[in-house]
């Protein structure tokens, strides 16, 4: 114990140095690399194998996506009284499991679309448990004044994914059967799992009833949370608009490269894969501007150029030298001020949000800003086949604006080049604990004890100096 307050005492060492923090990282890596590819493998495995139209491909993509409107606001409940790698293990163990079943039913003579729609429904639902537990693991395993180096390193990984997966995603598909295509998927998955088990830090088990009427108490009170902060219901209206457009256009992106542009499924990799080296230079900028420049001016600049510049896809014409050069452009610059926005938004609703209500954040911010994406990709696949590609891609790029829009008058753009204060006005299971339960888990000490960030102002630490002396 004294070792432990030595060490918060002086400067914080790097995060590498923590075997356990490698570990996560390790097995976040993997899971983004075999969701990352799973995503292109899936779609195209529907496309070119099975020959599915764009009504089937948006059907499928829907299916994928409905747990995050089913089950967010339940698993954000349910993980904040799990243990986060427990549930992290057991999802990522699922969805190997469930994409082993593909090759599986293609050497059974079972393989076709109903196939390919439960094993989506299973990844869905896995996909959303596992996301809620990994954004809750992190506060869970590393002090808070170290947040922003290890969400740095993790949204590097995601970076990494981003580059690799859709390329190596791609690559399978033209290089061998779509049943095979699958198999490295399945293996990230399956890694991941290895990797988190290994964590050795032990994770307390939060204290709760899980009784019916107790978890519909704790979304009640994750919904209340959200919405009774300014930030963060704009960042749940601004997620929405931009989620559920966004899937409609990917929905006849997905279709317009192979079947519009005459592409190749390893061209259609590489031009989703260069969003990921985008992503590698807008973690970096998301270091600097926001501190500089203020972060509601990062956030509605960055949105705007990011959702603007996928007007130029509906555009182009010709043969592969042309166009994939230009998507490689497009998907860069996309990916750049896109991550610029992400990394910005996570760091708000971290600062803003107690760390024993993570998951309820996260899941209540998903159900909103997601929740909605199967109707996109419902809607992308009915314009796709009613409109045209072509011009369908142009409409649902313009339908992106919005979401900037809606940012550019909403509390969001005001903030300035500190990042908000903890919102103290908890929920209730937070503020009275169990009867004979002391509130002494690592968690709440870490939060009471640990010292403001430097950057904080000398009256916040003299409040927690304060606390201390209590």
């Amino acid at each position: 114990m004294k070792a432990a307050d030595s060490n918060r005492a002086g400067a914080p060492q790097s995060l590498w140095r923590d075997a356990d923090f490698r570990r996560l990282w390790v097995g976040q890596t993997a899971s983004r690399f075999g969701a990352q590819s799973t995503q292109v493998v899936l779609p195209l495995l529907a496309v070119v194998s099975l020959h599915a139209g764009s009504g089937q491909l948006g059907v499928l993509r829907a299916v994928e996506q409905a747990p995050i409107l089913l089950l967010s606001l339940f698993a954000g409940a349910w993980v904040d009284r799990r243990r986060a790698r427990t549930v992290m293990v057991a999802a990522d163990c699922g969805r190997a499991f469930a994409l082993a079943v593909i090759p599986a039913a293609y050497l059974l003579g079972l393989l076709g679309l109903p196939v390919l729609l439960v094993v989506a429904l299973l990844a869905g639902v896995l996909s959303v448990f596992f996301d809620v537990a990994y954004q809750a693991s992190l506060v869970r395993l590393v002090a808070r004044d170290r947040l922003m180096q290890g969400n740095s390193a993790l949204e590097g990984s995601r970076s990494a994914a981003q580059i690799g997966g859709p390329a190596l995603g791609g690559l399978l598909v033209s290089l061998f059967s779509g049943p095979v295509a699958v198999v490295p998927g399945a293996f990230f998955f399956a890694l991941s799992s290895v990797s988190i088990r290994r964590i050795r830090r032990r994770e307390p088990v939060p204290a709760g009833s899980d009784g019916p009427a107790r978890i519909r108490q704790q979304i009640h009170e994750g919904l209340r949370f959200v919405a009774g902060n300014a930030s963060l219901r704009a960042v749940g209206v601004a997620s929405a608009l931009f989620q559920f457009w966004f899937a409609a256009l990917m929905t006849v992106y997905l279709l317009y490269l192979p079947r519009g542009l005459h592409l190749s499924g390893t061209a259609v990799g590489l031009a989703l894969a260069a969003m990921g080296p985008g992503a590698v230079v807008g973690s970096l900028l998301a270091a600097r501007l926001p501190g500089r420049f203020g972060y509601g001016k990062v956030l509605v600049a960055s949105a705007v150029i990011a959702d603007g510049v996928m007007l130029c896809v509906p555009a182009l014409h010709g043969s592969a030298a042309v166009t994939l050069p230009a998507l490689i452009g497009v998907n860069f610059l996309f990916g750049t001020f896109g991550q610029l926005v992400n990394v910005t938004i996570m760091a708000v609703r971290q600062a803003i949000t107690p760390v024993r209500i993570q998951g309820r954040v996260v899941a209540t911010i998903n159900f909103a800003g997601m929740g909605l994406t199967p109707v996109g990709s419902l809607l992308g696949g009915f314009l796709a086949g009613h409109w045209g590609l072509r011009t369908s891609l142009l409409v649902t790029a313009v339908a992106l604006s919005l979401s900037p829009l809606f940012m550019a008058f909403s509390p969001l753009a005001r903030l300035g080049r500190r990042l908000p204060y903890e919102q103290r006005t908890e929920p209730l299971d937070v503020c009275r604990p169990r009867t004979g339960s002391a509130r002494t888990t690592p968690e709440l000490l870490q939060e009471e004890f640990s010292p403001p960030a430097e950057s904080g102002t000398r009256r916040a630490r003299t409040r927690w100096q304060g606390r201390r002396r209590g």
